[in-house]
């Protein structure tokens, strides 16, 4: 086991913390989602931006009581085990998997992508690199790879430096492109889809959710916290609202900025390969535009950074549980940090990143959100499972209404799946469920996990499965799937998927094990560090 290698080294601070969300949240979103949300949503984006906010706020603050309480290495990953077992554990971390090591290479990619403003040579019409592009992508993650083996400190701290002065450019545009502001194009509605499709739309499609993914930072860490009780509900807040507040000026400017002599045919017909430095290009601020472009490098970087980090502590996590290879539970004793898992990340990033279906950038935060989203509906589950099961577990922080909250975070986890559309859901749930094939190889290796404790493993798990087949049939025949005649349009379609959602949930509270297989070292750990941290 991990502790008998080593343990993390709880050393980050609420400070920290918070900067490695806003880290997360400000990377390649801001260069692209607002020019994305117009396309979709034309001057009604600013209305995604909210939606995509409150839906992550919601779900932060169940995973914020669920940190708080059991403040481990891979949280997301090892509360689903806690409280369901063994097959919803094993599909949470393996989508996990997925997800995070995609975002490394979204931010490689990102970078890549506003090189191109300089070096042509990089990319191709369609968004693609060339074998110069897949050079440079490639030579960032091995730096990404570098960065995170030295020392979670040494990570830690940098980034904190790093995230302050990054907020710096949005300010500047911010501040250069109101100077601009022209309310009259906020009159201009032609976009597409539109409407409130469009604003749906726009929260996944544009990247807003996965721009605020970033709040699962400070839980991830939450085993490296010198006062995970309140860093993390509060770095988790905190985070989220400075990431909304740049956002929303963000948006605003942009929608106002755009030259109103090119909207002559709306919204929908405006493409900015470099959407801030060719705006800025576009309004005689060259040099907000060199800018922007230096800050491109600097924004996605710091966010595949930290995203490194934290998909090494989710394989950690999985591994952990009982999944996976037993080397990649080891901490080194020097470093306190799964070195193992970080070699395997860098494996998963270059995959990632290599010719296929997902070279170009939104193809791939398409995919990372939607997997991401398929993460978060098992934590308002277990939170209640453990308020029934666990009603004496020590609680720093509670989500007050949580009968209320809670089914209400996993409807919304739900909607950000479907919205996400049929060509990312058909992709992704049949590997996951294919997936649970690797699953039975590890568990009947295992002496302890008897025919009879897989068999109730799978009677707590089967809701899950259940429910992404429930979500690959809705999104089938809703208005965002591929029929052509759409067997149920919107927003009936949105409707359905949420009253669905609504009995999964409940299904999957009641699904819980009898017994929660919390194992507690970690938080005894942390507990008895936060009664001696004065001594």
């Amino acid at each position: 086991m991990a502790q008998n290698n080593g343990t993390f080294k709880r050393q980050l601070s609420t400070l920290d913390l918070t900067f490695l969300g806003v880290g997360s949240i400000i990377g390649s979103g801001w260069l692209y989602a607002a020019a994305t949300a117009t396309g979709f949503a034309g001057p009604y984006a600013w209305i995604s931006w909210l939606i995509g906010a409150a839906i992550i706020i919601l779900i932060g603050f169940v995973y914020a009581e669920l940190g708080a309480a059991m403040p481990v290495a891979g949280g997301f990953v090892r509360y689903p085990d806690f409280t369901h077992g063994s097959v919803v554990g094993f599909l949470i971390g393996f989508i996990s998997m997925l997800a995070y090591s995609a975002v490394i290479s979204i931010e490689s990619q990102a970078v890549r992508g506003y090189l191109e403003y300089w070096f042509d040579g990089l990319g191709h019409s369609d968004g693609t690199p060339t074998f110069a592009g897949f050079a440079v992508q490639f030579a960032l993650i091995i730096i990404f790879f570098l960065l995170n083996y030295w020392s979670v400190n040494f990570f830690g701290k940098t980034n904190t430096f790093v995230t302050v002065f990054k907020f710096v450019v949005p300010i500047i545009i911010i501040i250069a492109l109101l100077t601009h502001f022209d309310p009259s194009n906020f009159s201009i509605t032609d976009s597409n889809p539109g409407g409130i499709k469009g604003i749906f739309t726009a929260v996944t499609g544009a990247g807003i959710v996965f721009a605020f993914n970033g709040f699962r930072q400070p839980i991830e860490f939450a085993g490296e916290a010198k006062n995970p009780e309140k860093g993390v509900p509060f770095a988790i807040l905190y985070s989220v609202l400075i990431g909304l507040a740049v956002y929303m000026l963000l948006q605003i400017a942009y929608i106002g900025a755009v030259p109103h002599d090119m909207l002559g045919k709306g919204w929908g017909a405006i493409h900015f390969d470099s959407p801030w430095a060719d705006l800025a290009a576009a309004m005689g601020l060259v040099w907000l535009a060199n800018l922007v472009l230096i800050d491109a490098v600097i924004s996605p970087s710091a966010t595949g950074n930290i995203y490194f980090s934290a998909s090494a502590r989710s394989l950690f996590a999985w591994a952990k549980n009982g999944y996976f290879f037993k080397v990649f539970q080891k901490i080194d004793p020097k470093s306190g940090l799964p070195r193992a898992t970080l070699w395997l990340t860098l494996i998963l990033a270059i995959l990632w990143m290599l010719p296929g279906r997902f070279q170009a950038w939104a193809d791939l935060v398409d995919a990372s959100t939607s997997a991401k989203a398929m993460t978060f509906v098992v934590g308002p589950v277990s939170l209640m499972a453990l308020r029934h099961k666990k009603p004496d577990l020590h609680r720093p922080f509670l989500l007050r209404a949580a009968k209320f909250f809670t089914p209400l975070a996993f409807i919304a986890a739900t909607l950000v799946i479907y919205w996400s559309q049929w060509k990312v859901i058909s992709f992704l749930i049949p590997i996951v469920i294919v997936s649970l094939i690797l699953y039975l190889i590890f568990v009947l290796r295992e002496k302890s996990y008897t025919k009879e404790k897989v068999l109730s493993h799978f009677n707590a798990g089967w809701w899950l499965i259940f429910y992404y087949a429930f979500l690959m049939i809705i999104s089938y025949i809703g208005s965002y799937g591929p029929m052509k005649s759409h067997l149920l349009i919107a927003p009936w379609d949105t409707v359905i998927t949420a009253i669905g959602a609504l009995i999964f949930y409940y299904w999957g509270v009641k699904s819980a094990l009898a017994e929660p297989r919390i194992e507690t070292s970690d938080v005894e750990e942390t507990a008895y560090q936060a009664e001696h941290k004065n001594d």
